[in-house]
C-alpha cells in the first residue's frame, strides 16, 4: 500500500467507535485520517444475515476468540470472550440487540467523575446516531446512520405472551424502553435495517469509504503507540509481515475495545508499573488504572418445553434453513431478517434497587446461544442476567509481543450482591413464566429444572450455567480520579495527543447491551475532537418509579399512577 508518512488522526480499531470517528472526522474534508483494523472485510453473508449471528461470533476469521483465566468464583471455568476482528468490530459479530441503557446509568457516570456525561447530555447523541423505523420524537432519532427496528414485529405469539406474563406478575409495561421509560416489559429493538445487519461499518464506514481524506488499512496489527516523552506521535503497526511507523500530526485515538485498548496502552509502556515490569515492558508513563475496573454482564438461559409446535426448534433442519436463507437472499425479510430477540423486560432484583438491574431477552426457541445444540422438541427460553455487577476484573499484558493475548480476569460473582442478584433471576423468572398468559405454551422446565430451589442449589447451578453476555467494558475508565485512564474529554491522563474512545472508557457498565452506548460515546467524542460545540442538554423527562414502588421480590407492590 502507498501510505502517506503522516496523517492528522490515526484511529486504531474499526469497531463500533472507530467507524463513527472515521466518518465524523472526515466529513468536512479538513483532516486526513488513517483507520487501522486487524481484521478484514465484513461482506460475508453470515455477517449480513441477522439470523446467522452465532456464526461470525464463533469464527476465528471474524473474532478474537479470547478466554478468561480460570474464574475463581465460577468453579474455575475459563469464560469465552469473543471480540470483533473485522470491519465493524464487535458490531459485526454481536446479537444486534439495541439497548441504550437506563437514564440513571449515565447519571451514574457523571457521579463517578465523567463530567457532563449524564443522560441529558448523552441523549442528543443517541438521537444523532439513530434512524428508528417508527420515526423520531423527543427520545428517538430518525436522521442518523444507524438503522434500528423491531425485526418481524413479534409475529410469533410467544413474544406477546411473555410481555403479558410480565404485566400479570405486576410489573410495568413499556412501549419503548429506549425512550421515556426503560423499566418494564415490551418489544425489543435491534440494529437491523432493510433486513440486513446494520453494523457500525455499514452505518458509518460504507458512506465514507470513497472520501479522499480517509485511508482504511485492514489486516494491520497495531504494535504500540509511539511516544516522544509524554506526547503521542504516531503508531507502529504490522501489515503483511512488514513493520511500519506512521506519524499523527494531531492525535492517536485508540478504539480497539475493552480488551484491545488497555492492551495497546500497556504495550506502549503506559500503565501500572508492576504489570508492565512482569511483562518486561519499559514504563513510559505510570497510569495505574489501565486495564483495571473490567466489568461484564453474565446471563443464563431459563428454558421450558413448549406445548404448541410454534417455536424455532421446528425450523432447525437443513430444508427449513434453506427456505429461510433463500427467502432472505431474494427479499431480505422473513425469519432470516431478525435476531429473534423481539420481546424483553427490564426489572429490579429487589425493592432497594433504584433502577432496573435485571434484563430479559425472550427467544422462541430452546437452543444454545452459539447455536451448537438445541432441545429436541419445541421449547422457548428467556436469557436473564444481573446487569449492574459489583465485581471487578482486569486486562493485563503478558509480554512485549503484541501477538500474545493479554490475561483477562473478570472475577465474576466475587461480590455477594452479584450472587444474590442471580438468585433473584431464578426466582423472579419462574414467577413470571408461571403467569396465566403462558399457560397455553408453558411445558416442563428444562433448565435449571424444578429441583433447583434453595440458595445453595441456585448458586451451584449459576456457577456452572452462566455465560458471558459478551459485554466487557470499563477497563480504561473515564474520570478525574487516580484510577481513571482518560479525562472527561476522552484524553489519556498525562499524555498529550492520545485518546481512548470505545466501551473501555465507560466508568460503570450500563443496564443493557453495549453497542448503542459505544456509538453514542464516539459521536460525542467526535464533536470534542473537532472542537465543535457539544449538543445542548435534552431537557426531557424520565419515567422512573421510586425504589420499592414496583413489583419486586415475591411481594405485591403498588404500581405508580
Amino acid at each position: 500500500m502507498n501510505l502517506a508518512k503522516d496523517y492528522d488522526y490515526i484511529i486504531i480499531g474499526a469497531g463500533s467507535a472507530g467507524c463513527v470517528l472515521a466518518n465524523r472526522l472526515t466529513e468536512d474534508g479538513q483532516h486526513r485520517v488513517l483507520l487501522l483494523e486487524t481484521g478484514g472485510s465484513d461482506k460475508s453473508l453470515f455477517i449480513q444475515m441477522p439470523t446467522a449471528l452465532s456464526i461470525p461470533m464463533n469464527t476465528k476469521k471474524y473474532a478474537w476468540q479470547f478466554h478468561s483465566e480460570p474464574e475463581p468464583y465460577l468453579d474455575d471455568r475459563q469464560m469465552h470472550c469473543p471480540r470483533g476482528k473485522v470491519l465493524g468490530g464487535s458490531s459485526s459479530i454481536n446479537g444486534m440487540v439495541y439497548v441504550r441503557g437506563h437514564a440513571r446509568d449515565f447519571d451514574e457516570w457523571a457521579e463517578q467523575g465523567a463530567e457532563q456525561w449524564d443522560y441529558q447530555h448523552c441523549l442528543p447523541y443517541f438521537k444523532k446516531a439513530e434512524s428508528w423505523y417508527l420515526g423520531g420524537d423527543d427520545y428517538r432519532g430518525d436522521q442518523g446512520p444507524l438503522g434500528t427496528n423491531n425485526g418481524n414485529e413479534m409475529q410469533n405469539p410467544l413474544y406477546q405472551a411473555f410481555i403479558d406474563a410480565g404485566v400479570e406478575a405486576g410489573y410495568l409495561k413499556t412501549d419503548d424502553y429506549n425512550g421515556e421509560q426503560q423499566e418494564g416489559f415490551g418489544p425489543m429493538h435491534m440494529t437491523v435495517q432493510g433486513g440486513k445487519r446494520c453494523s457500525a461499518a455499514r452505518a458509518y464506514l460504507d458512506p465514507a469509504r470513497q472520501r479522499d481524506n480517509l485511508t482504511i488499512v485492514t489486516h494491520a496489527l497495531a504494535h504500540k503507540v509511539m511516544l516522544d516523552g509524554k506526547v503521542a506521535t504516531g503508531v507502529e503497526f504490522e501489515h503483511k509481515g512488514k513493520r511500519q511507523r506512521i506519524t499523527a500530526n494531531q492525535e492517536v485515538i485508540l478504539s480497539a475495545g475493552s480488551v484491545g485498548s488497555p492492551h495497546l496502552l500497556q504495550l506502549s509502556g503506559i500503565g501500572d508499573p508492576e504489570v508492565l515490569a512482569e511483562a518486561g515492558i519499559e514504563v513510559k508513563h505510570e497510569l495505574p488504572g489501565v486495564g483495571k475496573n473490567l466489568q461484564d454482564h453474565l446471563e443464563f438461559y431459563f428454558q421450558f418445553k413448549c406445548k404448541q409446535p410454534i417455536t424455532l426448534n421446528g425450523k432447525l433442519d437443513w430444508f427449513s434453513k434453506g427456505l429461510i436463507g433463500s427467502r432472505w437472499l431474494l427479499k431480505k425479510d422473513g425469519l432470516g431478517a431478525t435476531n429473534h430477540f423481539e420481546s424483553c423486560g427490564f426489572i429490579r432484583s429487589n425493592e432497594q434497587v433504584e433502577w432496573p438491574d435485571l434484563q430479559y431477552h425472550f427467544l422462541p426457541a430452546a437452543i444454545r446461544y452459539d447455536g451448537k445444540s438445541a432441545f429436541d422438541g419445541h421449547g422457548f427460553q428467556v436469557h436473564i442476567g444481573h446487569n449492574k455487577p459489583k465485581s471487578r476484573g482486569f486486562v493485563h499484558v503478558q509480554s512485549a509481543d503484541p501477538k500474545q493475548a493479554p490475561r483477562i480476569q473478570f472475577n465474576y460473582l466475587e461480590e455477594q450482591e452479584d450472587i444474590e442478584g442471580f438468585r433473584a433471576c431464578v426466582r423472579l423468572t419462574r414467577e413470571i413464566i408461571n403467569q396465566p398468559a403462558m399457560d397455553a405454551y408453558r411445558g416442563e422446565e428444562i433448565q435449571p429444572g424444578e429441583q433447583v430451589k434453595t440458595d445453595e442449589q441456585i448458586d451451584a447451578f449459576v456457577r456452572q450455567a452462566v455465560e458471558s453476555a459478551y459485554h466487557p467494558s470499563c477497563s480504561c475508565k473515564m474520570g478525574e480520579d487516580a484510577m481513571a485512564v482518560v479525562d472527561s474529554q476522552t484524553r489519556v491522563h498525562g499524555i498529550d495527543n492520545l485518546r481512548v474512545v470505545d466501551s473501555s472508557i465507560f466508568p460503570t457498565i450500563p443496564n443493557g447491551n453495549l453497542n448503542g452506548p459505544t456509538i453514542m460515546v464516539a459521536e460525542r467524542a467526535a464533536d470534542m475532537i473537532r472542537g465543535k460545540p457539544l449538543a445542548s442538554t435534552a431537557g426531557v423527562t424520565v419515567k422512573q418509579p421510586e425504589a420499592g414502588r414496583q413489583r419486586t421480590g415475591l411481594v405485591e407492590r403498588a404500581l405508580p399512577d
